[in-house]
Formats: C-alpha cells, structure tokens, sequence
C-alpha cells in the first residue's frame, strides 16, 4: 500500500507530491452522500462532482442543462460523506465563459455553500481572464482539455480530439498556459495516448486522464460508468468493474417476484 493512501486527507499538494513521486493519482465522479462514502471507503485520491451529472443522474443527452445551483447541491451532498479524498466540482456551462467577475462568483459559491476544496472548469486561453481571477482570489483551480464536453455543438461529436497537429500544438500551448496560471492539476479527455504522454512529461502540474492513454499522472472515470450502472455507453476507455445493472435489475425482479407469491414479507420479517 502506498504512503499517499493512508493520508487522513488529500490536497492540492499531496496530487503534486505524488507527481513528483511517480505515484498514480485515481479520481471518480460521485453526486450523492451515499457514493461518496463508497468511494472515499474505496481509498480513492480525489472525487470529482462531475457535470456529467446532468446525464447520469438528471438525464439529460449533453451536460450542458445543470445549473450552478444544481451543481452547488450535489457537491452539499458529496462533501457530508467524503472523509479523506480530495473534492472538486465542476463549475457548469455558462457560469465562467461570459466575464471574469461571473466566474469568480460562482467559484466562491461553490467552495462557500458547496463546500468544495477546488473547482474545475473546460478550456484553455479562451478563459484565461477567469481562470487567473479565481486563482487569485486563492481558489483552487483543475483545468480540462480535450474533449471538453461543455463545447459538445461546437465540436459535434465525442470523437477523439487533438489528433491533426494545429489542435495537438494548440492543446501543448494552453497546457502550459493552465500551469503558468497557476491550475494544481490537468484533466485531459480523449486525446492520443502519445500526446497525453508529452503534455504530462512537459508540465510540472498532475495529468488526470479519461480516454488519455496510461501514462497521465492519473486516471479518472464516471462512477456509474465504472461500476456499470450504464448499459448503452460503452466507449473503448472505459473498463467496467461491476455490472450492476444486470445484478440491480435481477434483484428488483426478485422482489417483485417475491411480494406478487405473498413470500415477502415471511414471519421472520414480520413483527
């Protein structure tokens, strides 16, 4: 077992530490209370309130409809089950784009009726104005590259990104301009293993990769997607764990089963 896993609490400084120290960070998502004590039990280094939870708990087909408010909620709940790991949460669509004193007040209400220990927001020299104006107010902030799901009608498509050379550069550049800004840490999504590998080896800050490839700093996955609660996204990055759609659904046929032949509840479960 790694030193770094018998931490009583993860910071900002540990991920870095463990960079130096050629120790893999892990990340999952969660959105709830009960999740997150799972997951922080499990010993992972940091959890992160992901936007993806306008799809995997609201519904919605792109991540875009969660608003700050939303997103301050589920971080509520995270953080009252969450003991040791590191939380971040994502600063949704439309709340740091527009203006720097927007971004600013919706990190500060993040980590202040959230009760986040860092935030996390999409894109590279296009919000450079935000980021510097968070980290200045002493915010903790994780930088995203990639793929950056906020920019889905942008993009059009979920494919691979950063594989023609003036978006790979570009993707170097503004990695560099995250860690000169002052971000503790990268997430960069579904970008060519070797270009992962480069930007990681080029800066001194974390990479946390999904769909990156092996030799990021670090690992993140969507927890429902892990422990294999999706049925219908099933992209090449990710490896299930679990499949509890298979054992959740067979369990609540059971129970159906059950209560419909009157042999739930028996007399040992009656009082």
């Amino acid at each position: 077992m790694s030193v770094h896993t018998e931490l009583k609490k993860i910071t900002t400084e540990t991920l870095r530490k463990m960079k130096f120290d050629k120790v893999k960070i892990t990340m999952l998502t969660a959105y709830d209370f009960t999740t997150a004590k799972m997951v922080d039990a499990g010993g992972v280094d940091s959890i992160l309130i992901g936007d993806s939870a306008a799809n995997v708990m609201a519904g919605f087909d792109t991540t875009l409809p969660i608003t700050l408010d939303q997103m301050i909620y589920h971080t509520q709940c995270v953080v009252r089950g969450v003991e040791r790991a590191l939380i971040v949460a994502d600063l949704p669509f439309g709340t740091y784009q527009s203006n720097s004193e927007k971004a600013l007040e919706s990190a500060v209400r993040m980590m202040k009726e959230g009760g986040a220990h860092a935030i996390k927001i999409e894109g590279g020299i296009e919000i450079e104005k935000s980021i510097r104006k968070i980290v200045n107010a002493g915010i903790p902030v994780m930088g995203h590259l990639g793929l950056t799901p906020q920019s889905i009608y942008q993009f059009g498509t979920y494919k691979v990104r950063a594989k023609e050379d003036a978006e790979a550069e570009k993707l170097m550049s503004d990695a560099k301009l995250l860690e000169e800004l002052g971000c503790f840490a990268l997430v960069l999504e579904k970008i060519p293993a070797d270009l992962a590998k480069k930007v990681s080896e080029s800066i001194s800050i974390p990479t946390i990769g999904i769909g990156a490839g092996p030799d990021c700093d670090g690992q993140v996955l969507v927890y429902h997607d892990m422990v294999g609660m999706n049925k219908g996204f099933s992209p090449k990055f990710l490896r299930r764990y679990l499949d509890l759609y298979t054992e959740i659904t067979g369990a609540v046929s059971q129970y159906v089963k059950d209560v419909k032949n009157a042999d739930f509840p028996n007399q040992n479960e009656s009082y």
